[in-house]
């Protein structure tokens, strides 16, 4: 594998087959927990981010197939939370309020993301990416701690997230490096290492439980 490209290509199927495992495994978890596995504004993020850049300014074929991939999982696992999330905010809103709340941030969050690429010319998405996977990194570690328990959460879905991100952040330290994507890449997986330390914890107190 001397040519540059290949490795390129390794980092970018890598990437996608971590990430598109990571949202399979949201989406199984979540149906056996009957519990929504990422957090609303990830899931908004996501879903907008995956539409635009698919759909509105799509990428290399490749890249988009993946996309299109990743955005077909998360409408699933958006249709989770709005099942499963209403259930379990039943005694902090009402329905109406509920679905008010995903829709709002669902809209801020693509025209968000839709106005930073048109602003910063960033029509590969690259910078609107990583601030999202380090916001989800951090949201995981949230949810966690929020709930107390490992309902639609597993440490399988940690890792398979932190290798997707490790492929991603390989492949643009070595092609497009930038300060402010190193920080973003590093940020997000020592966030990644720090929800999978916080799993183990989970996974050894039930044990003990037991």
């Amino acid at each position: 594998m001397n040519n540059p490209v290949d490795l390129l290509l390794v980092c970018q199927l890598g990437m996608g087959l971590f990430w598109i495992l990571t949202y399979i495994l949201i989406i199984k978890r979540g149906f056996q927990d009957k519990a929504y596995g990422m957090p609303m504004v990830a899931i908004c993020a996501n879903v907008s981010w995956e539409f635009i850049f698919a759909f509105i300014y799509p990428q290399n074929d490749l890249q988009q197939k993946i996309t299109i991939i990743w955005f077909v999982l998360d409408i699933v696992i958006l249709i989770q939370y709005l099942i499963y999330g209403r259930k379990e905010f039943k005694k902090y809103l009402s329905n109406k309020l509920f679905y008010a709340c995903f829709f709002i941030t669902l809209g801020i969050s693509f025209l968000t993301i839709l106005a930073i690429t048109q602003e910063f010319n960033d029509y590969e998405g690259i910078y609107t990416a990583f601030f999202q996977n380090l916001m989800m990194s951090g949201l995981f570690i949230s949810l966690l701690f929020w709930r107390g328990n490992l309902n639609g959460q597993s440490l399988s879905i940690a890792i398979f997230k932190m290798l997707g991100t490790l492929f991603a952040s390989v492949a643009f330290f070595i092609y497009f490096r930038t300060s402010l994507i190193t920080i973003l890449s590093v940020a997000t997986l020592l966030y990644d290492w720090i929800y999978i330390f916080f799993l183990c914890k989970f996974y050894s107190r039930r044990i003990k439980a037991r």
